[in-house]
């Protein structure tokens, strides 16, 4: 097989099984032999995290809306470099873009950009025949000819075996397959979508079991052959990393139950500018790590651990103290939360926080301020004054004490609203930021970081 062989599996909406499928098929490539890689379309923090418990390697997210097509294929071609076949998962519906009016930043937008061959996952529950023209309307919209191949999900055998060759005969589209409903196999989802891995009882079990099941439905022949016949990557020659000509430099970064979302695009980028990521748990750890200059706190789910996190009093100390001593430090949406003196749960119980931000986090019952942005600083912070960055909100919790320190922008209309605290050595917010979009706010934290160690 192309070291250039690549799918991208994708669905006509969201809850077709995706998510499960992706993962057994990666299971199923592991138990072959064969070396794949993973990616997920768009900002998505838990599906990559399945991917990584299936591989063992981290998954990387590629988005239209944070980075441009020559910067979408490099990622894609470095990922791809040592592996077998490359298995991009889909987002949402195939053609759902940025503010459900454009396919801007859709699964099919990426598919499109990186000239990846689509296998659309058909979740058939209640259908029969009526599949077939709900395949049509996506072959037709599919204006590249991109879309390769179908798995019908949640068929019986006898029901495929009826369909495949109608589909075949009257969309000239390959049926790789079918998969049967798994009732002992379920990976369930909460307010921010799936349940964490960790959180999935039985897990590689469950994906062990669910890839012996694609061994007997699905035609690997006709999936390798499709996924070979993705147009070349080429890997462009990157630029020598300057970072041993860097002064080393140590950040603690929190990872645990609560703290968890994290994009490896952005830990690399780190890395490039000479910043090394210790973990630590604001949970269970009750000092940060020796010999830090900066704090990185990321998203995650706060809300779930609030007694755990309000309860470690010497940890909320030990951020409060490094943090008004100067220690440079980014807060990101669950981060940001933790750094409020209150944080008011669904069941409305009040635990208290940090104490860095006045202020309190709480329910709001309701997606707060959701999608994408492009942030503009209105003041000077690891990036200039009027540079901008783009981000991802997706919370259902709301403060009263946002911050006026950037205005974000909302792509297609023209809604904006004030958002971050940010200052010289701190940035504190809801959004989750692309590091990517704008690598001088990297650079800009790590000279700050460097400034403090000295």
């Amino acid at each position: 097989m192309s070291n250039n062989a690549r799918i991208m599996l994708a669905a006509p909406k969201s809850g077709s099984g995706k998510t499960l499928i992706t993962c057994a098929l990666l299971q199923n490539l592991l138990c072959k032999k064969r070396k794949p890689v993973a990616f997920k379309c768009g900002p998505d923090y838990i599906d990559p995290m399945f991917h990584r418990a299936v591989l063992g390697i981290h998954s990387k997210n590629l988005d239209t809306f944070f980075t441009g097509k020559k910067r979408i294929r490099q990622l894609l071609a470095q990922g791809m470099k040592d592996c077998d076949i490359a298995v991009l998962e889909g987002v949402m519906g195939l053609y759902d873009g940025l503010a459900g009016s454009s396919d801007k930043a859709s699964s099919y937008d990426l598919a499109r950009v990186s000239e990846t061959p689509i296998i659309l996952v058909v979740d058939t529950r209640g259908m029969a025949r009526s599949v077939i023209p709900l395949i049509s309307g996506f072959l037709k919209y599919d204006k590249k000819h991109l879309i390769k191949g179908v798995i019908l999900n949640k068929m019986s055998e006898m029901m495929f075996h009826q369909l495949k060759t109608e589909i075949e005969k009257e969309l000239k589209i390959h049926v790789v397959g079918y998969v049967p409903t798994m009732k002992d196999i379920q990976i369930e989802s909460r307010h921010l979508g799936l349940l964490l891995p960790q959180e999935v009882e039985n897990l590689k079990e469950q994906l062990n079991q669910a890839a012996n099941v694609l061994d007997s439905t699905i035609d690997f022949e006709t999936l390798f052959a499709i996924a070979s016949n993705a147009k070349p990557m080429k890997l462009e020659q990157k630029k020598p990393c300057d970072i041993h000509a860097q002064k080393k430099v140590k950040i603690g970064i929190a990872k645990d139950e609560a703290f968890c979302f994290y994009y490896e695009e952005n830990t690399n980028l780190l890395r490039e500018k000479g910043v090394e990521c210790i973990p630590f748990s604001p949970i269970h750890d009750e000092k940060l790590p020796e010999g830090i200059q900066g704090i990185l706190l990321g998203g995650g789910y706060p809300e779930l651990y609030a007694k755990e996190l309000s309860e470690n009093h010497k940890m909320k100390a030990a951020i409060k103290e490094a943090i008004e001593k100067g220690m440079p430090s980014i807060a990101e949406c669950g981060g940001f939360m933790y750094l409020h003196e209150n944080l008011v749960t669904q069941e409305e119980k009040t635990y208290s926080m940090v104490g860095v931000i006045p202020g309190k986090c709480a329910y709001a019952g309701k997606l707060v301020r959701f999608g994408y942005s492009t942030l503009t600083a209105n003041k000077e912070t690891f990036l200039k004054c009027q540079s901008k960055i783009k981000a991802h909100e997706f919370h259902y919790f709301d403060s009263d004490n946002n911050g006026t320190d950037c205005l974000a922008g909302k792509p297609i209309s023209n809604r904006s609203f004030s958002c971050v605290q940010a200052g010289e050595n701190y940035w504190w917010g809801f959004p989750h930021l692309y590091y990517d979009s704008n690598k001088e706010f990297v650079k800009g934290f790590a000279t700050c970081v460097r400034k403090y160690k000295g």
